[in-house]
């Protein structure tokens, strides 16, 4: 009888010992947020509308690890996005469309993962260079080019390596599937950054092939001689540097090549001739945000220089505040204004949707669990 109990105690021993060695966990988060919108400006009139995802998009996502032990551990994360004001996904036919991938980690030599990724071009701007966060009307998205392909990549994948005295790295390569070539459609992208003491920064750089074989579409060509291909590169340095009373942003971007700075909006918001995106241009940024107890105030100017003949120059300045309720729920206000220059079409929008017009002010709350 006591052998038969101690191998009992021994069993359960081990498998609580087994748990131990391999624990794993899964946090369902989320962010949930809406505003009133109004904008101005454009060739249809002036439009208020409660908009989705204004500071930050709504959006629903499990989160799981599991210890490997040895110092590695394995991770997923699928991200759904979602409209408050309607109820219907991000995008459709796409349930996990933000973000999808898993991977493993180690805590020495870095993590790697494979799935839908956001770009290190798009990390930068949002988490480095734009006071605003990439949220509400004085986005950077407004006129730095952070739509489509340098957002994110699909069939991505993302080494990040650990900090090390302050430095941080990530590399991504995105393929592009397409029968017959290894290089049409594919994309790639590297950052460099430091963090110490106030200051954060870093550098960035985009690659995206635009070719496409004749076997992906009816409209498809064959992919172009190496020396003709069709490339679009971003590069992009952004540095913040936190004084106590206020933090200061800076940021300067390079655009070339095909694609390299598509429109928010690419439609024809101010009507006449349809704009051009531009293949060569250079954006700026200046901006700080000031904490004020529970308030936070933004501030920005952007400058968009098109160096192509058609020379459609624009500049955006805004402002907002977000005010905290508590440390889960906040409400915020913003107001932007671009003034386009020889028949340029850039428009005020926000985190979510790209705007319809020059000028736009936003009222809104943000939850995040």
């Amino acid at each position: 009888m006591k052998l038969s109990i101690s191998f009992a105690v021994a069993a359960v021993l081990g498998s609580l010992s087994g748990w131990a060695c391999a624990q794993s966990s899964v946090t369902i988060y989320g962010v949930v947020d809406a505003g009133l919108v109004r904008e101005q400006g454009g060739a249809g009139g002036n439009l208020t509308r409660v908009g989705s995802g204004v500071g930050s998009a709504t959006r629903i996502g499990f989160r799981g690890s599991e210890d490997l032990g040895y110092g590695w551990s394995a991770n997923f994360l699928l991200e759904a996005g979602a409209r408050i004001d309607t109820g219907e996904q991000e995008a459709a036919g796409a349930l996990f469309h933000r973000q999808a991938y898993v991977g493993a980690r180690h805590r020495e030599y870095g993590g790697l993962t494979l799935g839908r990724q956001y770009t290190p071009y798009y990390n930068a701007l949002t988490g480095v260079a734009d006071p605003f966060g990439g949220g509400y009307a004085g986005t950077a998205k407004n006129l730095f080019p952070a739509g489509g392909q340098n957002t994110r990549t699909s069939n991505a994948i993302v080494y990040s390596m650990p900090e090390i005295m302050g430095m941080t790295g990530e590399v991504s390569y995105a393929l592009g599937e397409q029968p017959g070539s290894s290089t049409a459609g594919r994309q790639f992208g590297v950052s460099l950054g430091y963090s110490q003491g106030g200051l954060n920064a870093r550098l960035a750089y985009n690659h995206r092939n635009n070719d496409v074989t004749a076997a992906a579409g009816a409209a498809a060509v064959p992919p172009l001689p190496a020396a003709d291909r069709d490339i679009g590169r971003n590069t992009l340095l952004a540095a913040n540097y936190d004084f106590g009373v206020a933090r200061a942003y800076a940021a300067y971007g390079v655009d070339k090549g095909t694609n390299s700075a598509l429109l928010p909006n690419s439609g024809n918001p101010y009507g006449g001739v349809r704009p051009t995106a531009s293949t060569d241009s250079r954006d700026m940024l200046l901006g700080a945000s000031v904490p004020f107890g529970m308030t936070t105030l933004m501030a920005s100017y952007i400058r968009k220089n098109d160096r192509t003949a058609y020379n459609q120059d624009a500049h955006q300045w805004g402002v907002g505040a977000s005010h905290a309720l508590s440390r889960r729920t906040s409400l915020y206000t913003a107001y932007a204004r671009i003034k386009n220059k020889r028949g340029a079409g850039y428009t005020v929008g926000n985190n979510t949707d790209p705007g319809s017009g020059d000028s736009a002010f936003n009222l809104g709350v943000r939850h995040v669990f």
